[in-house]
């Protein structure tokens, strides 16, 4: 029989015990936080985007990447597809990675002046912001 102290613990860092209950709810993922051993929050997913401007924008977003910046293409009224053709081109032509989330084009770096450049050789109008 194990300590029942840490039944009551939601967040714990329990790894092991020898009671068989808390080992059955350890196995299970029950007892798991949603809390790293450091007691912060979980930075595995993206960062919530509450203020997106409104019409076709370039900016850089540095929030929830450690300081690295991220040049964002929003407002795009393009299919997903026409999207996805589009952030390859322009990872292309910066000449790194990136990817393409809930109709956000998400190119590695800063490199809005020239993305500006590129979609205005194409006929697409965009702010740039920031």
């Amino acid at each position: 029989m194990g300590f029942s102290i840490f039944a009551a613990m939601s967040n714990s860092d329990l790894v092991w015990s020898s009671d068989p209950e808390l080992r059955k709810n350890l196995a299970s993922g029950s007892m798991a936080g949603s809390r790293s051993r450091s007691g912060k929050p979980s930075a595995a997913a993206t960062p919530e985007r509450k203020h997106l401007p409104k019409g076709p924008c370039v900016s850089l977003e540095t929030a929830g990447r450690k300081g690295k910046g991220v040049t964002l293409v929003t407002g795009l009224q393009l299919g997903e597809a026409v999207l996805e053709d589009l952030g390859k081109k322009l990872k292309a032509l910066c000449g790194t990675g990136g990817t393409v989330k809930d109709g956000i084009i998400e190119i590695q770096g800063d490199h809005r002046a020239k993305i500006q450049d590129a979609l205005a050789k194409q006929g697409i109008a965009v702010r740039k912001i920031g």
